[in-house]
């Protein structure tokens, strides 16, 4: 007697078009959030780039081997401009020569001021000793700021002699430069640290203020911000929190709160990793208030995009913010007919 074929059982009709309908919805999705995050899509703005100036136009250095502890004065390139970091002199030059922002640092001083320093202590660059906190604006002000640059091992410093008084007070910055874009550094975690710097902004005309940004430690930023809340602000706290939100919502367009009038220095090789990246998700930032400003390498050591080979690394159309440490190299690169765009 031949065995029964047994045939597998079939589906309702019921489950298969259930199957169909959620295929479709699951490809419509997809789409859409492809759709949503494609750059090319969206277009690129007419503008050029923002300019950022890292330090003024200020002597460059090697990345090879650097470390947290590297003295950077010690390994400059062959000087090719007069300009030292940090000085009214190297901030004017990088506005001259194109910048639309220019980044300067701060440190406190023993008798509450606030100098505008790279360092915590004075060895690496100056003919002084100590830390800056030990030191009054006054005797700061009498130091020879560019007295330990070298390019050659120390055979020569092509700077000494000539820095004595350049270190200047962020009043004199204001003073000079009051209304542009600044971005301003506060090398310290100390919380003090932004009290102080916020009591100072705070004095200012409050149109200056959406002209000034400021990053550095966590606690020293939360703390001005608390105070100055109209002041776009940077810490590695804020990029965290920002770009984790960002990462778990912006496929659907959304940008969290935490980027909100907020600075986002995004490392080139992390861009893409963003939803939107690049002319989306810059646009995007930009209508919370927020600047976007890719810097080359890593970010961990403010390298920049210093050439013409750097240049070419960016994404084609982008109109975010550049980080430069050669302002007066990129910005004639970048000339075009358009604005830039902010």
């Amino acid at each position: 007697m031949p065995l029964p074929v047994l045939r597998p059982p079939r589906r309702p009709l019921r489950s298969v078009r259930r199957r169909h309908v959620l295929a479709v919805l699951l490809a419509g999705l997809i789409v859409a959030v492809y759709v949503g995050n494609s750059s090319w899509l969206a277009g690129t703005d007419s503008g050029r780039p923002l300019l950022l100036a890292h330090r003024g136009l200020a002597q460059t250095f090697d990345f090879a081997g650097i470390t947290n502890d590297t003295c950077t004065a010690e390994r400059i390139h062959r000087p090719e401009h007069p300009y030292l970091e940090n000085t009214l002199d190297s901030m004017r030059a990088a506005f001259d020569a194109g910048a639309d922002v220019v980044e300067f640092d701060v440190q406190m001083t023993r008798d509450g001021r606030i100098a505008v320093f790279h360092d915590a202590t004075l060895e690496c660059r100056t003919d002084g000793t100590g830390t800056v906190r030990e030191h009054t604006l006054a005797e700061l002000r009498r130091l020879d700021a560019g007295f330990r640059y070298t390019s050659d091992g120390g055979a020569s410093h092509p700077f000494r002699g000539k820095g004595v008084g350049l270190i200047p007070a962020i009043e004199d910055v204001m003073a000079a430069f009051g209304g542009r874009e600044l971005l301003i550094h506060i090398k310290s975690n100390e919380p003090a640290d932004g009290e102080r710097l916020a009591g100072y902004l705070a004095t200012l005309p409050g149109s200056w203020l959406p002209t000034l940004t400021v990053y550095g430690g966590d606690a020293p930023v939360a703390a001005l911000a608390g105070r100055l809340p109209r002041v776009r602000v940077m810490s590695k706290a804020i990029m965290k929190s920002c770009l984790i939100h960002y990462l778990a919502t912006g496929w659907t367009g959304h940008v969290p709160g935490a980027c909100d009038n907020r600075e986002l220095h995004i490392p080139e090789g992390y861009g893409p990793w963003l939803w939107g990246w690049p002319h989306t998700f810059v646009g995007r930032m930009r209508d919370h208030g927020t600047r976007v400003i890719v810097v080359a390498g890593s970010g961990d050591f403010s390298e920049g995009f210093d050439s013409a080979g750097d240049l070419n690394r960016l994404p084609g159309g982008y109109s975010g913010g550049v980080w430069t440490n050669r302002i007066d190299v990129v910005a004639p690169l970048l000339k075009g007919p358009g604005p830039r765009v902010r």
